[in-house]
């Protein structure tokens, strides 16, 4: 569909041709089980090992520290029911923020019903945790705090660095993970940089496949295995690795992390300059997240339209040739009203009419005078036939 213009690269990127060729062999010629011990699966270990070991290079820890998993949901369940359930004689208190993307939120709500304790602590109106209330939350108690990295919805920057150090101040022994789907490629993940035992990564937000991502465990953090039946992954993740995932997540993060500026600059020239365009063009417009444009995802543009429903203005946009969404794809087809808008105090129905639209590689200026042109229409014909515009 080469005429149509793609603004959803939040819910997943398409895959780079460098990513595509670096896993074929896997599927081709090494295609073997690497837990074997013959050639065909000796293959395919080197390929898998040297996938840990680029990542492990990139992120500046140690190979052991990497697990490799399905993608951000198993990364997320396997960092906070692993270690909550590892660690129980430290505590059985969790805290976290109510914008968390679903897979944290409904992983921390099965643990309420079994038992554990969960603090939200309050975001203010442009999503940001305050780590002053995180410190404040923290007891002797305290097993787990985790708190995204990068909105992915409204594209708040949280300052997880300071977060770490507060809840660590407060309690060397709680453990710190943090869900970064979002924030890798844009800012700086390295764990020993930010502070965190647990990290979350998924490939399909870094221009690779879907299927594979990582969760980044601290060496000496204790994790109760969420998925069993084999010895992979040092026993943290039974069963046959996607080996041809791991080397492609491991060519996308290389990719990011080595073009990540440049690419962090182009997608943030086209938000910047829809942004001002839609400013100008349309009434009764909010931006949803930080208005420091320096504080949120630099590709990252979510706004809401007064006097309409959002899911028509994607309609509309999509017959347009516009691909947009309302914010999380996990939340496609739900009447509810975004979690993370009511959250930040947006009005129930004012969140209804959301639209986030985020940019990516393959996007350019002609794209933003499309959409600029075509989303005052959109709006202008919804509100004639809204009864409450």
């Amino acid at each position: 569909m080469p005429d149509r213009i793609y603004l959803d690269h939040a819910a997943t990127t398409p895959v780079d041709p460098r990513v595509l060729q670096a896993m074929l062999p896997y599927y081709q010629s090494a295609w073997g089980n690497p837990s074997g011990i013959y050639m065909e699966a000796q293959a395919a270990r080197r390929g898998l090992d040297e996938a840990r070991e680029q990542v492990a290079n990139l992120l500046e820890c140690l190979p052991t520290e990497i697990v490799f998993t399905s993608g951000g949901t198993e990364s997320d369940n396997l960092a906070i029911r692993g270690a909550v359930t590892a660690n129980k004689a430290l505590g059985r208190h969790i805290i976290s923020s109510p914008t968390e993307h679903h897979a944290v939120l409904h992983t921390l709500e099965r643990l309420k019903r079994d038992g554990y304790e969960v603090t939200l602590v309050p975001v203010d109106v442009e999503g940001f945790v305050d780590p002053a209330s995180i410190q404040a939350a923290v007891r002797d108690d305290t097993t787990l705090v985790t708190i995204m990295a990068a909105n992915n919805e409204v594209g708040t920057l949280q300052p997880v660095a300071e977060l770490a150090r507060a809840v660590k101040a407060r309690n060397p022994r709680t453990f710190i993970h943090t869900d970064a789907v979002q924030a890798a490629g844009a800012v700086d993940i390295r764990p020993d940089t930010i502070g965190v035992d647990l990290m979350s990564l998924t490939a399909h937000k870094l221009y690779g496949p879907k299927g594979v991502g990582i969760l980044y465990v601290r060496k000496r953090t204790d994790l109760e295995p969420q998925i069993l039946g084999g010895s992979q992954e040092r026993e943290l993740r039974a069963g046959t690795e996607n080996v041809a995932g791991a080397v492609a997540f491991a060519a996308a993060l290389d990719f990011a992390v080595r073009e990540g500026e440049q690419h962090g600059e182009h997608v943030r020239r086209l938000r910047n300059h829809l942004w001002r365009e839609l400013r100008e063009r349309i009434d009764g417009l909010r931006l949803n997240g930080p208005a420091d444009f320096d504080r949120r995802l630099p590709n990252n543009l979510s706004v809401c339209f007064s006097g309409v429903e959002g899911e028509s203005i994607l309609l509309q946009l999509d017959m347009a040739g516009i691909a947009a969404s309302s914010g999380s794809a996990c939340t496609t087809g739900s009447s509810e009203p975004s979690h993370v808008l009511t959250a930040m105090g947006v009005d129930s129905d004012l969140a209804h009419a959301a639209v986030r639209l985020s940019f990516g590689t393959d996007n350019e200026a002609s794209h933003v005078e499309t959409v600029a042109s075509e989303l005052p229409l959109i709006i202008d014909r919804l509100r004639a036939l809204s009864p409450v515009a």
